[in-house]
């Protein structure tokens, strides 16, 4: 597609092809929209499950018992936001705007919104809440100095394991729905252009 302005009524700027695509969105089946509205939402909320999961499995290895809200909110809203923000900026936003042609793309990019948003953000926002935790309440004992990224590693290492299926649930259901959101893509793209969207 050309970008030169110059050229009328051939000139597709991507201005230009966001609001052809946008101007034909209503015209998708309802849960296309649906979906393009709430893929972040569903990944975000399996985030915000695994920052509970997370956040449970580091305050029994470092035996918190206090502050069981107060770290219970941060762990799930942070990563529900983050998650939400990444997923619409690399995968809904792209495709609604023509940017993200490649469904290979597509689904390597919800995959890796799913693992590091929805899984390793998680784990490592837990970390230092529960250590901090731990400190303040005298739950478990410290290293000396120069000893606390071992102390850390070693703590983290058992969480890790036990966070493996969730970090493959997390993949799973991030090329899932940029699957499912590059085939509605893939319907707004025949009815704005009469075709469909290909990689050159």
């Amino acid at each position: 597609m050309s970008e030169n302005p110059d050229v009328p009524g051939r000139a597709l700027t991507r201005v230009v092809i966001s609001e052809m695509l946008m101007k034909n969105y209503e015209k998708l089946p309802n849960n296309d929209q649906k979906l393009f509205q709430y893929a972040p939402v569903y990944l975000g909320g399996n985030a915000a499950i695994a920052g509970l999961v997370s956040n449970s499995l580091y305050r029994r290895a470092l035996n918190v018992r206090q502050a069981v809200i107060t770290s219970a909110i941060p762990m799930s809203v942070l990563p529900f936001l983050t998650t939400v923000a990444l997923y619409s900026a690399v995968v809904t936003n792209p495709l609604l705007s023509g940017d993200l042609n490649c469904p290979s793309c597509a689904f390597i990019r919800g995959a890796l919104v799913g693992v590091v948003g929805g899984g390793l953000y998680p784990i490592l926002l837990a970390l230092p809440v529960n250590i901090g935790l731990a400190a303040r309440y005298s739950s478990a004992l410290f290293p000396e100095k120069g000893k606390a990224l071992q102390f850390a590693v070693d703590i983290s290492k058992p969480v890790m394991n036990q966070m493996k299926l969730v970090l493959l649930i997390q993949a799973f259901f991030g090329v899932y729905l940029s699957s499912r959101n590059f085939d509605a893509y893939t319907k707004l793209a025949h009815l704005t252009f009469g075709r469909e969207e290909r990689t050159d």
